[in-house]
C-alpha cells in the first residue's frame, strides 16, 4: 500500500455482478445465487468476467458477506425482490450460546476452493482480493433475520442486553478472523472488511460495537504470507465522521463512501493509510462525459502521489449500463497518470 505507481489503481465493489450480461448468463446456468457461490468453476468464471471487459487492477472473490451466518446454521436463502433472509434468528443469550464454532477451512471449504482456483487462473495477472462482512454488519442480519430499514431488533438487543450483543460480536470476530486467514492461506493477496451498516450507529456505539471488533480482527490476521505483505482494507459505509479512528485501527487502507470529500479525508489522515474510493455509484447513470468529469474531479481533489485506490463509494448496481462502467474505468486509466509523475 502507498507504493509509487504509474497511475491510480482501480477496481469496483461488486464488479462481478448483475449489470454484466455474461454474469446473468452464468448465474442462470448455476440455477441461483447460492449455487453459483458454491460452484467452484462458475464462481471463478464470474470473478474473471469483468477483467475480460475492463482494465481493472484487482480480481474480487465472488462470494457473499453472509456466508459466515449461513455456515453457523442460520439457513440463508434469497427471496426474489426482497434480498437475503435467514430461517433462524439470534435474539437471546441462549441463541448465541447455541452457535457452533466456525472452522472456515471445512465449514466454508467451497469459498477456499474458489479462492485457490481463481488465484491459479489469474496466474499473476492482477492481485486477488478476499473479503468478509464485519461482525456488526453480520450481527444485524442475524438478529433481524434479513435486511432492515431501522435495525430495530439489532439495536434493541444492543441497548437492552449489551452483554449478549458483545458475546455475539466476539463470536463473529473470531469467525471472521478465521475466515479471512483461511482465504489468505488459500491465495487471497489482500482482504477487505465490509462494515456496511456501521454508519447507522451513534459515535460511542460505533466505537464499542463495531470498530472495536474490526480492530480485533485486524490484530488477528496474517499480515505476511508467501514473502509478501497482505494489505487489509476497512470500509464503513457512512463512516467518514470517524475516519481518524478507522485509520488508527491497524488497517492499511480505509474505504470511503461518496459522502466524504477525498481531499479532506487525505488531509485528515495524512500518510497513515491509503484511501479507497469514492465515486457515487449512481454517477454511472450519467452520460460518459459527465462520468469522466467526476473522475477528473476526484483525482484532482485527492492530488498527486500514491495512496489512492479509485473505486466506487459502494457496490455497482444491477441496472448500470456496462458501457458506462467502462467509461468510468477508462477515465481513471487515462486521466490518473499525470498525478504520478
Amino acid at each position: 500500500m502507498r507504493q509509487p505507481v504509474d497511475r491510480t489503481p482501480v477496481w469496483m465493489m461488486r464488479q462481478a455482478g448483475r449489470y454484466l450480461p455474461e454474469y446473468r448468463a452464468t448465474r442462470a446456468r448455476a440455477g441461483d445465487f447460492l449455487s453459483l457461490c458454491k460452484n467452484t468453476p462458475l464462481a471463478c468464471e464470474v470473478t474473471l468476467q469483468p477483467l475480460e471487459r475492463y482494465p481493472l487492477d484487482a480480481a474480487i472473490l465472488f462470494s457473499d458477506i453472509l456466508t459466515i451466518p449461513d455456515a453457523l446454521g442460520l439457513g440463508l436463502y434469497f427471496e426474489t425482490g426482497e434480498g437475503p433472509k435467514f430461517r433462524r434468528t439470534i435474539r437471546s443469550a441462549a441463541d448465541v450460546d447455541a452457535l457452533p464454532t466456525l472452522t472456515a477451512d471445512t465449514d466454508l471449504d467451497y469459498v477456499m476452493r474458489a479462492v485457490s482456483t481463481i488465484r491459479q487462473e489469474l496466474n499473476g495477472r492482477v492481485p486477488l482480493i478476499g473479503f468478509s462482512g464485519s461482525p456488526w454488519t453480520l450481527a444485524t442480519y442475524m438478529v433481524e433475520g434479513g435486511s432492515s430499514r431501522d435495525f430495530r431488533e439489532a439495536k434493541r438487543l444492543m441497548y437492552s442486553e449489551p452483554a449478549v450483543m458483545h458475546r455475539l460480536l466476539d463470536h463473529l470476530a473470531r469467525s471472521v478472523t478465521d475466515y479471512l486467514n483461511s482465504q489468505i492461506r488459500a491465495g487471497a493477496q489482500a482482504v477487505q472488511i465490509f462494515d456496511t451498516w456501521g454508519g447507522v450507529l451513534s459515535t460511542w456505539a460505533y466505537d464499542e460495537f463495531s470498530l472495536r471488533y474490526m480492530k480485533k480482527i485486524v490484530n488477528g490476521l496474517i499480515r505476511e504470507y508467501g514473502g509478501r505483505r497482505v494489505p487489509v482494507i476497512l470500509f464503513t459505509k457512512n463512516g467518514g465522521q470517524w475516519l481518524e479512528s478507522i485509520a488508527d485501527s491497524g488497517a492499511d487502507a480505509v474505504g470511503l463512501d461518496w459522502t466524504t470529500d477525498i481531499g479532506n479525508a487525505r488531509a485528515r489522515v495524512g500518510d497513515r493509510v491509503a484511501l479507497q474510493g469514492n465515486m457515487d455509484p449512481a454517477m454511472l447513470f450519467a452520460p460518459p462525459a459527465r462520468i469522466r468529469q467526476e473522475v477528473a474531479d476526484i483525482l484532482r481533489r485527492y492530488g498527486s502521489g500514491p495512496g489512492h485506490i479509485f473505486n466506487l463509494g459502494h457496490g455497482i448496481t444491477p441496472d448500470v449500463d456496462p458501457a458506462h462502467a467502462g467509461a468510468f474505468i477508462e477515465a481513471v486509466v487515462e486521466l490518473s497518470p499525470e498525478y504520478h509523475r
